[in-house]
C-alpha cells in the first residue's frame, strides 16, 4: 500500500483503497490461495493437514501465511484445543459464510464464459 504523507492525509491510492467497496473487497480475497482455500473450508472445521492435502499445490507456508491474512481480516476464525499434540482447527467466519454464494456465481459466470470463449476460438 502507498506511504501516508506526514500530515497523515491519505494519498491518492490509499484514499481510493479506503472509498471504493469493490476494492476494498477484492482486496480481502485476492491472491491465487484464498479463494481456494475459503472453498475447501466450505462450512466445516478443517485441521492444516487436511487442507494441505486438499491444496496440493501450496506449500505449507503459503498455506500458514494465507490463513494467517485470512484470520486477520476475520474471514478464518482459528481455534487452538489444549491438548497433546496440540489441535488446531480453522473455519469460516460469519463474514466468510456471505462470501460463499457470490463464489459460486463467479464460479458459474467463469465456466459459462470460459466455454463461450472456447467456442469462439475453436471456430
Amino acid at each position: 500500500m502507498a506511504e501516508r504523507k506526514e500530515n497523515s492525509t491519505y494519498t491518492i491510492n490509499e484514499k481510493f483503497f479506503i472509498e471504493c467497496d469493490l476494492t476494498y473487497a477484492i482486496n480481502k480475497i485476492d491472491g491465487r490461495w484464498k479463494i481456494l482455500i475459503i472453498d475447501k473450508l466450505g462450512n466445516k472445521k478443517t485441521r492444516f493437514n487436511e487442507l494441505k492435502k486438499e491444496l496440493p499445490k501450496i506449500t505449507e507456508r503459503m498455506l500458514a501465511l494465507q490463513l494467517r491474512a485470512l484470520e486477520f481480516d476475520g474471514l478464518v476464525k482459528r481455534t487452538v484445543y489444549a491438548e497433546v499434540p496440540p489441535r488446531v482447527e480453522y473455519e469460516l467466519t460469519e463474514m466468510a459464510l456471505e462470501f460463499v454464494p457470490i463464489f459460486r456465481q463467479l464460479s458459474n459466470w467463469g465456466g459459462k464464459h470460459r466455454n463461450l470463449t472456447k467456442k469462439i476460438l475453436d471456430r
